[in-house]
This record gives structure tokens, sequence and C-alpha cells, in this order.
């Protein structure tokens, strides 16, 4: 069921839409802009109406603050008020309302609205979904990676909990393609990916096709150790597909990983420890690849082997 976040000082008024919409859609009430806010950044919402006139912070600030977050701006909002003026109107739409009902409420005309602006978000969601997924493994692609990585970044840094950022690369696969043609490798590729992100299927996990033969994920709330072993268990994971390779260089298809673990701290540049991930991905090749190398919170490197 699809969910609605009602913001109305006005606890007739919150319960009067509520009684209109909870039998399509599972409707919450804010009372004040900085509870709807927040609710807003922390819950997943499909619409949000959002009451104009409110004590302390209005509607149209709220309506801006919606509009900074990254994690807020791309949910509808539809304006509620008695306001009828052009002005009035005018700056909402400009700061990005979707629509307007206006007060006493229509129960038929809020559901159309409603309805309509659902319609139209669920529509846009999956033009980006598809425009955000890698159109031969059917993981994210790089896009949506660069997207999604700085929202879960700036969660783990407001919770004070660890982020890990993973890289892994399909090892030898130049090789690969010289000997079985790029059609195979595409295959390999598809396979890699379904393995790895089988096991990566928490709601704290994400991963990617990076580019070429490299992937990245990124995982939240697991420490060090708890992450560097389990990145074990998925290059295993991937060497037990037993896709047979140029048996010049390897047996079995393999993946080496490097990674980092770090608890995000106000003023850390994301930028920087994707470079230790990737720099620890270097050392899983050079120390001989199908092998994880990571760096913990103490900046300490470990090796699987």
């Amino acid at each position: 069921m699809e969910k609605i976040l009602v913001v109305d000082d006005s606890a007739l008024q919150a319960a009067s839409l509520k009684s209109i919409l909870e039998d399509m859609y599972d409707v919450t009430i804010a009372q004040t802009a900085e509870e709807g806010l927040h609710r807003a950044s922390c819950e997943v919402y499909s619409l949000i109406l959002l009451d104009v006139v409110m004590p302390g912070m209005d509607g149209f600030t709220l309506l801006k603050k919606l509009q900074e977050e990254i994690v807020t701006q791309s949910i509808p909002v539809i304006l509620l008020t008695s306001l009828s003026d052009v002005h009035n109107e005018y700056q909402g739409l400009v700061l990005g309302a979707v629509d307007y009902i206006t007060k006493p409420f229509n129960p038929l005309i809020v559901k159309a609205r409603v309805n309509t602006h659902i319609k139209l978000y669920n529509y846009r969601k999956l033009a980006e979904q598809q425009s955000m997924t890698d159109q031969l493994t059917g993981v994210a692609n790089r896009r949506r990676y660069d997207h999604y990585s700085k929202i879960k970044w700036n969660e783990a840094m407001r919770q004070h909990i660890p982020f890990s950022i993973c890289f892994f690369d399909v090892d030898r696969f130049k090789v690969y393609n010289d000997t079985f043609g790029h059609p195979s490798g595409d295959k390999v590729l598809a396979a890699v990916a379904k393995a790895i992100s089988s096991r990566l299927q928490r709601s704290t996990d994400f991963f990617a096709r990076y580019g070429g033969e490299e992937f990245v994920a990124f995982l939240v709330g697991d420490d060090s150790d708890k992450a560097f072993c389990y990145l074990q268990k998925i290059r295993q994971a991937v060497e037990d597909l037993h896709i047979p390779h140029d048996p010049s260089v390897s047996e079995w298809v393999t993946v080496s990983i490097g990674g980092v673990t770090v608890i995000p701290q106000t003023g850390n540049d994301y930028g920087f420890y994707l470079k230790i991930a990737d720099t620890m991905l270097y050392d899983a090749k050079k120390f001989g690849r199908n092998r994880v190398v990571w760096v913990d919170e103490n900046m300490n490197q470990r090796l699987e082997k």
C-alpha cells in the first residue's frame, strides 16, 4: 500500500484527510513542520499533503527544505490551503509543489488529485529505475551508484555508524575475453554480478556495476570484522561458480576485492575513502588475486591470505 504523509497542525483537518484516503493508502499524520521533515527524511512516502499556514515553520518553508534534501526532493507535494489568491499559488508552484487542494476539502477532488499524482510519481520512479539499471547484468549502474552512495554516506554520518566501501574486479578478464570471446565474457559478467548481488540483499547493502569488469558495493552498519568476513564468503561464492578460465592463467573465474570500513565524521570526504578502497583492490591483485584486502576503522590493513 502506498504511503502518504499529511502535515497539518489541525488535528481535525488531518483526520478528515485520513478518513478520505485511508481505504486506499497508508496515511501518516504529522502536526508540525519539524515532525513532517523528520518523517519525510526517515521514511518512504509516495506523496506529501502539506498545509500552508502553520505556526512556527510554515508550509512554504517546509516545502523549500524538502526540495533541498536529496532524500525528499523527489517526493511530490500537494499544498493544502484556504488561501485562494494567485500569489500564494504561484509561490507554491515555484517552490516545487505539484498541485493545490483548497479547504474545505471535497473528498472526490482530494481522491482524484492524490490518485493522479501518485500514478505520475510511480511512472517517474519506473523510468528512473530503468535508466539506473545496467542492461547487461541487471544490477544498478554507475549513475544510480553515484546518486545513492551520497545519500547513504550522509545517513551513516548522521547515525554515526560504520560504512564500508568495496570494489570487485574480475581477475584477468581481458585474457578471458581474448580466449573465449566477448559474448562469453558478457555471460561471465552477468553470472558474477548475480552471484554477488544475491548475497547483498539486505536493506543496508548496495551493489552496482562500476564499469567494465569492475563492480562496487557499500554496506551500512557492519563493523570491519563483519564486512571483511562477509566479503570473503562472497569472493568464495564467485569461485564456487566453477566457470572455466584460460588454464594458462587460472582454473576458474575469480574476483579480487578491496575495501575500507569507516565511521563517517563531519568533514570526511567520501571520495578519499573511495580511493582507499580502490587502492586495496589494487593490492589484492598485486598480492596474487582471488583475495580480499581490507582497511579497518583504524586504517590497519587486513589480508585474506
